[in-house]
């Protein structure tokens, strides 16, 4: 999760994200992961933050995703939802990925590079109306939907 949470839910763009299921498929959920007490507490101070920022909601939904954390290198939890169970069923669009070296040789002239620290990209992505139970997370008792796209 970010160091800092924008203040409230992005506005609404001519594009949301669309999460488009593979026709006749059901929707899939996972049992939530064990944690450490002092994961549980993290989860919780995380979660109360999101909903108070308003990018995700108090949900009931037949998905399902878990919630885990990775260690970050200066020792702080970020929280991490396993959609793969999602991913499986998710329609994947096709992107045309350009060649290295086509790359390289458009930088060859450049002089000056920018490096962006994305820190709350993510959040700035609406998910399409309808499509946010999709991202349903369960944690024991809990189960919340975002409204943003998760942060990676």
């Amino acid at each position: 999760m970010p160091d800092e949470l924008p203040r409230k839910l992005s506005p609404k763009r001519a594009v949301d994200h669309e999460i488009e299921l593979v026709p006749g498929t059901k929707p899939s959920a996972r049992a939530p992961y064990r944690m450490s007490q002092p994961e549980l507490v993290e989860l919780r101070k995380q979660l109360k933050d999101m909903l108070e920022s308003g990018i995700i909601k108090p949900a009931t939904s037949p998905y399902g995703s878990s919630v885990l954390f990775q260690k970050k290198a200066d020792g702080s939890l970020c929280m991490c939802c396993d959609y793969r169970t999602l991913n499986k069923i998710t329609v994947k669009n096709k992107y045309l990925i350009p060649l290295v070296a086509d790359c390289f040789d458009r930088l060859s002239q450049a002089k000056y590079f920018i490096k962006i620290d994305l820190r709350s990209g993510y959040w700035q992505v609406r998910i399409k109306e309808g499509d946010e139970a999709k991202t349903t997370v369960s944690q024991g008792t809990e189960l919340l939907s975002f409204l943003s796209c998760p942060s990676a």
